[in-house]
């Protein structure tokens, strides 16, 4: 803890006996953070009477508590991984991948696990990539959710990541997306263009409702009408403006059209037949399936096309096929 001006050797005045560490320690070194204070203790990073021990110690009078780690938690990194990737295409500015549904982007800085990531995979496929975004996110410049597949353009260097960022900011980038909702929409195209906030309820969705969203516009066309033994639905293209989080789910979702297969927005987890058949899918019915943009070193319009992958196709054929 060299270079900080709080004590890294504490000694327990009788006005804190009785306290328990971790809210000693809290009041004690206030610049460090109480998750950090608890990282420590956990790590046995956190001495009392030579000892380590546990955050809910009651202390006593003259209790010697020694800090051990630095104040701060080392910086968040992504690591190389070798998981396969499907390359669209690639040059010395930009890469385009496919990604598969499952596959998260980027870990955030309180995941439990960094493993497993798209960031992982392109570290170990190309080696290096632009770090404007951070050690954590290098070469993202825009993302998928979790559980959506399909195209994402990966800057490899910082000059193409500002480029590439200022197209996307510009709202320059065209994105065309494949979805299947339920239920027929009542017409054949349309425009949502309803603002976006965090609900302050549950915190993993976004919604329509709040007072203070941030503008998304997102447009759509019928591409085919299906009727089946488990309802009605409606695939679709969708083209977007904006990028907020969750912005086609949740703008589908308040039209009362939820994506087939996303429970976080109001579509069954498991479709049910009259006669009791099962269909699930396991997944978003949500594809990136082109992207049209300038390239970053060439200053010349490139666009990339990726069909359904196989597991939508086939969910597909299973609806229309009954």
């Amino acid at each position: 803890m060299a270079g900080q001006n709080f004590p890294t050797k504490l000694t327990v005045p009788a006005e804190q006996a009785r306290e328990r560490l971790d809210r000693f320690l809290v009041s004690q070194v206030p610049e460090v953070s109480r998750a950090r204070i608890q990282q420590l203790i956990a790590g046995g990073r956190v001495r009392v009477n030579s000892a380590a021990a546990k955050p809910s110690l009651r202390l006593r009078e003259g209790d010697r508590v020694e800090l051990l780690g630095s104040p701060a938690p080392p910086p968040l990194k992504a690591f190389a991984e070798d998981i396969p990737l499907d390359v669209v295409f690639e040059d010395d500015s930009l890469a385009v991948i496919n990604k598969p549904a499952g596959m998260i982007v980027h870990a955030g800085a309180g995941a439990r696990s960094r493993s497993g990531t798209l960031v992982n995979a392109l570290l170990h496929r190309f080696g290096s990539l632009s770090g404007v975004s951070g050690e954590l996110r290098p070469g993202i410049v825009h993302r998928l959710d979790k559980h959506t597949s399909g195209l994402i353009v990966v800057a490899k260097n910082d000059l193409a990541h500002r480029r590439l960022a200022e197209q996307f900011s510009r709202r320059e980038v065209k994105k065309t997306y494949l979805a299947l909702v339920h239920g027929w929409m009542k017409q054949e195209r349309g425009t949502i263009a309803s603002a976006i906030a965090r609900d302050r309820i549950r915190r993993t969705r976004m919604t329509t409702r709040a007072r203070h969203g941030r503008e998304a516009v997102s447009h759509w066309r019928v591409l085919r009408r299906i009727q089946s033994r488990f309802g009605k639905f409606s695939l679709l293209e969708l083209k977007i403006d904006t990028g907020r989080t969750h912005q086609i789910r949740v703008h589908l979702a308040s039209l009362g059209h939820p994506v087939a297969g996303d429970g976080l927005y109001g579509a069954p987890r498991e479709l049910k037949d009259t006669r009791g058949s099962k269909l699930a899918l396991g997944r978003n019915f949500l594809h990136a399936a082109a992207i049209e943009l300038v390239h970053p070193g060439t200053g010349g319009p490139v666009c990339f096309a990726r069909p359904l992958p196989p597991d939508l196709e086939e969910f597909l054929s299973h609806l229309e096929r009954e």
